[in-house]
């Protein structure tokens, strides 16, 4: 079983910036690739970034792509997602997810954070 803890959500104007973290406790954190996911008001959850387990590969979805980063400290079992020029449209909840499949971790990771709300004002 892997608990993930996320911090860092909320209210941020159009043009900032926020740095959301996900702590991972349980089993060995090194073992799986890690994810964030969002899902605004009406809509479903969406990907956002993902990461291995090593950290050496990376991967976005298009509408962050340039803007967002994600990075992990296996040392301190942390994954973070460093968010720049925030957009209205980025308003959502913010999810961290694990999985030790790369390929399930984009599609259906088997384990979830609560949330955290990210509200980017225009």
């Amino acid at each position: 079983q892997v608990r993930l803890v996320e911090s860092g959500g909320g209210l941020v104007q159009a043009g900032g910036s926020l740095r959301l973290s996900c702590a991972a406790s349980g089993r060995t954190f090194s073992s799986y690739g890690m994810g964030w996911f969002r899902q605004a008001p009406g809509k479903e959850r969406e990907f956002v970034a993902a990461i291995s387990w090593s950290g050496g590969s990376t991967s976005y979805a298009d509408s962050v792509k340039g803007r967002f980063t994600i990075s992990r400290d296996n040392a301190k079992n942390t994954v973070t997602l460093q968010m720049n020029s925030l957009k209205p449209e980025d308003t959502a909840v913010y999810y961290c997810a694990a999985d030790s499949s790369q390929v399930k971790l984009r599609r259906n990771p088997d384990y979830w954070g609560q949330g955290t709300q990210v509200t980017v004002s225009s």
